[in-house]
């Protein structure tokens, strides 16, 4: 049976009330297997399955997320000592899905010191085992959107959003829009703006863009190059406007900061 983070028990709700994860996929399609590195972390609590942040494996056995997503497990799990943190790259998640267990690491630099300019928002789970049969997606190279902005070319790429969040389908109404979802999808959008720490893209579907929303948090955005998706993983999803209809804002793992956190998983281009 599933049900999202948002109706986890009380004890649950009460212990990350501030930091629970906070970003699915708006205005986008069913990716199927599209992106088959793309997975989901899973919460497996009395029996229950509980989406709560999706990721990205980028080495035979590193999940890349955000440390938003990581940071409040410790706590999740000496609530609930039965709680398991799984995850999973099937499509659709369901009880009869194949998991994967292991170890998460927080970046020890998120939320210290840098403010929201640089908040450190990138993390990974080691798994216990490889999953069969997926390649792993890349990262980047040092410095490489600064690079594409340096050359004026960085206006016209798009990005390819993945995840397993909720979903919306029209840009009209609040919140009663945003509904439930189990399967992996995806959105094309256009870039917005660069900062030191961030990438922002839109989501506007006015002009034929879609994002993220809430259960996408440490999901991949794909870089096009050259007029193709590519399979670097540019950036993890963060945050947005609240409603999920404008603003994509992804943290950059291309920068010397998060290289230095990630460098000590993987080996970097």
């Amino acid at each position: 049976m599933f049900r999202k983070i948002l109706v986890l028990s009380a004890i649950v709700v009460l212990l990350f009330a501030s930091s629970t994860p906070a970003q699915a996929i708006s205005y986008g399609e069913f990716d199927d297997n599209g992106h088959p590195n793309v997975g989901s972390i899973v919460v497996r609590l009395e029996g229950e399955l509980y989406q709560w942040c999706s990721g990205t494996l980028i080495s035979p056995t590193v999940f890349l997320t955000a440390s938003h997503c990581t940071a409040p497990l410790d706590g999740v799990v000496a609530a609930n000592p039965s709680a398991e943190v799984l995850v999973t790259f099937d499509p659709s998640i369901s009880a009869e899905g194949t998991f994967y267990t292991g170890d998460w690491f927080t970046n020890p630099n998120y939320g210290q010191g840098h403010g929201y300019s640089d908040p450190g928002d990138v993390a990974v789970i080691v798994l216990d085992e490889a999953p069969d049969g997926i390649i792993p997606a890349s990262l980047p190279t040092a410095g490489l959107l600064d690079e594409l902005k340096a050359q004026h070319i960085l206006g016209e790429v798009l990005f390819t959003a993945v995840g397993y969040g909720t979903v919306r389908d029209t840009n009209h109404g609040g919140w009663q829009p945003i509904m439930d979802n189990v399967d992996r999808n995806r959105a094309d959008q256009e870039f917005l703006s660069l900062t030191n720490a961030w990438l922002t893209n839109s989501m506007n579907f006015a002009t034929g863009n879609g994002g993220t929303c809430y259960g996408d948090s440490g999901g991949p955005h794909f870089i096009h190059l050259d007029g193709i998706e590519s399979n670097i993983v540019a950036s993890v999803t963060v945050t947005g406007d609240a409603q999920c209809k404008a603003t994509d804002k992804t943290y950059r793992v291309d920068t010397a900061s998060a290289r230095s956190f990630l460098g000590e998983f993987v080996t970097l281009p």
